[in-house]
């Protein structure tokens, strides 16, 4: 994972340019860098004059450590750009003076072959869409990020079939699962960039400097969660001796706990830079132990080799993001209980807290940053003028409490971005039973949303329309006191929930042709979903794709896969017992499956392209070695081989 250390006048930019929401009249850049800096911007469209844009009026500069500065770029046009045509673009740095340091001489690595800048289009309509989500970097599958560099710079000379927005829909980092030499990585470039030091309270180590020199530092911070029986005296004090709470991972061991170390981890996710220098030194561990860390050393050197590709990816095309569980740590909000027992304790508060703020600064505030121009900004300077636990806690309080984490752009179709964590609508007469994924009055929101559209692109992280034998085992264990074994996360296990968002299909104002993107969970599909007994119904799509870097069992999947054709086939009594047996569900397989398989078990990224009126015209699995299509066009049939027809899923 070595890599040789650049010229300063490189190396001054950590991450980026990762081009956030883009349109016409505005462009929203992100980045980080090691010191302040000034930045002008020229864009270039053929057959037009260049036009240079001094940014200091549209620039935010945030220090986050003594040697680490995030930059938004966030830049209103007088003379709106052209739509569906490249537009290359230098953005630049002061270095003295009127010298300026441009992409060419600090990242000519950005540009394709045959190109002296990377360049970006701005689509009339949004006729294409890359997205994913689950991108563990130390599993071993291969990085869908890197697959799709790899597809674009494929048509790199033909902009019209570049897609309008890559849509990254959840687990873009893994702060609940982190690999040993990951960990090593972090607290170097904690300490090479001076990010901040932070004050830990209720915990069994007093701050971040002793959480660093602790025994349990790797592979051990299990040990330090609220949740273990080194703990049990902690919890008595502050849960009077309740059975609480709260990481529920089976990957805890290196769960990152402070904000410099989710900083830390978001440039190295993003950027090969920040890799550079980096020495191989390794703690001191068990034989078991570093079995373990040279098997994660592996994987990760992959994904460490991908990062160049990964980089000039972001660098070309508009990234949307929306976080889920892992961005945070897993079963995130499931239950009220697991919010009671998690926010109630200071240090589980201050771990989730350091997650989602590091989410806003990285990923959320380059989504909207309207939506963050009030108080959180207020109380993020506040932070940054004095980085102390007071400013910081009451960062994080707001943001715990924040409810704009979703948004739209208005495109056409139009495109709904939803939070399913934080607005949650929760169980009543049992505490511990699963949470719906949004609330009563974020649905209805969403319902009006929807109103005066013909065609919507709704990205919810996890499937509305998931695969239902699965959805049936986490019944099951949530009847039997234990939904968090099986993470029992779907629209369908809260009554409220499910109610109300199929009545909002079922809706006669419902938008023509209704798509959902979502991932999640770790294999792809795609269904298509009628109203029974309605001649003029709306038309859902749901499509699924996950994960970028990461995958399903694969034995118990086709397991599942198999159960499910039986169990749910289209004359099954079962399927009138589901919340969806008003829905006709057809499944679309996948190319090449063998015996009715329906679930496609192949990390990569998922293609969508749409025609006028907003239906899929080409779904894909993009994957490192093969793209697999999915039947767009299907014959509808009730056919022994075709189980799941007229059935629910």
């Amino acid at each position: 994972m070595k890599q040789t250390s650049s010229p300063d006048s490189v190396s001054q930019i950590l991450a980026g340019p990762i081009l956030r929401r883009l349109s016409r009249e505005r462009l929203v850049l992100w980045l980080a860098s090691r010191r302040p800096l000034s930045f002008r911007l020229r864009l270039a469209v053929a057959g037009a004059e260049p036009l240079t844009l001094l940014l200091d009026a549209e620039q935010q500069q945030l220090p986050v450590g003594e040697h680490c500065y995030l930059q938004l770029l966030d830049i209103a046009l007088a003379t709106p750009l052209p739509c569906d045509v490249p537009i290359a673009y230098d953005l630049q740095w002061r270095q003295q003076g009127d010298d300026w340091c441009g992409i060419g001489e600090w990242a000519p690595e950005l540009c394709y072959e045959g190109e002296s800048l990377p360049r970006f289009v701005i689509r009339s309509r949004l006729d294409g869409i890359l997205h994913g989500s689950c991108r563990k970097p130390h599993h071993p599958a291969d990085d869908g990020l890197v697959v799709a560099d790899h597809w674009l710079q494929q048509h790199s000379d033909d902009p019209q079939s570049w897609p309008a927005v890559l849509m990254l829909s959840g687990d873009q980092v893994y702060a609940d699962d982190v690999a040993g030499p990951t960990i090593t990585a972090i607290h170097q470039l904690i300490a090479e960039l001076g990010l901040y030091p932070e004050t830990l309270h209720g915990a069994l180590v007093a701050d971040s400097d002793e959480l660093f020199a602790s025994p349990q530092n790797y592979y051990g911070r299990d040990e330090l969660l609220p949740h273990t029986k080194a703990n049990v005296p902690l919890q008595k004090r502050f849960f009077g001796g309740a059975r609480k709470p709260i990481f529920t991972t089976s990957s805890a061991n290196n769960h990152l706990i402070t904000l410099a170390e989710v900083m830390a981890m978001y440039l190295l996710v993003w950027s090969p830079v920040p890799w550079q220098g980096l020495s191989e030194w390794q703690p001191a561990l068990s034989d078991e132990q570093r079995a373990r860390y040279q098997k994660e050393r592996q994987h990760l050197s992959r994904f460490v080799a991908g990062l160049p590709r990964v980089r000039r990816l972001l660098a070309h095309l508009p990234t949307l993001m929306i976080f889920d569980d892992h961005d945070v740590t897993d079963d995130w909000n499931l239950s009220a209980a697991w919010e009671e027992s998690a926010y109630g304790h200071p240090f589980s508060r201050r771990i989730i807290g350091n997650a989602l703020l590091g989410y806003f600064l990285c990923q959320g505030w380059g989504n909207n940053p309207d939506a963050f121009a009030g108080k959180p900004m207020q109380l993020l300077q506040d932070w940054v003028r004095e980085p102390d636990s007071r400013h910081q806690d009451a960062l994080i309080d707001h943001l715990l409490s924040f409810q704009q984490w979703h948004y739209s752009l208005p495109t056409s179709p139009k495109l709904l971005v939803l939070d399913t964590r934080t607005r949650r609508w929760r169980a009543e007469r049992n505490l511990g039973s699963p949470s719906g994924l949004m609330d009563w009055e974020a649905l209805t929101e969403l319902q009006g949303e929807l109103l005066h559209h013909d065609a919507v692109v709704l990205v919810s992280p996890t499937p509305v329309f998931g695969v239902k034998v699965i959805e049936a085992i986490q019944k099951l264990f949530t009847w039997l006191g234990k939904p968090l074994l099986v993470d029992a996360e779907n629209w369908m296990a809260h009554p409220g929930t499910a109610r109300v968002i199929l009545n909002i299909f079922r809706h006669t104002r419902t938008p023509g042709n209704f798509v959902i993107l979502s991932g999640d969970v770790h294999y792809s599909f795609m269904y298509d979903i009628r109203i029974r007994f309605r001649e003029h119904d709306p038309h859902i799509w749901q499509i699924t794709s996950s994960g970028l870097k990461n995958e399903f069992p694969g034995r118990l999947l086709d397991v599942l896969d198999r159960l499910n054709r039986w169990l749910y086939a289209p004359r099954s009594p079962l399927n009138w017992f589901t919340r969806r047996r008003r829905m006709e569900i057809t499944p679309h397989p996948p190319a090449g499956a063998a015996r009715g398989e329906r679930l496609l078990n192949k990390a990569g990224i998922g293609h969508v392209r749409f025609n006028e009126a907003g239906e899929p015209v080409l779904v894909q699995q993009l994957t490192a070695d093969t793209v697999v299509d999915f039947a767009v066009e299907q014959q509808r049939t009730e056919a022994a081989d075709m189980p799941l027809t007229r059935g629910d899923t």
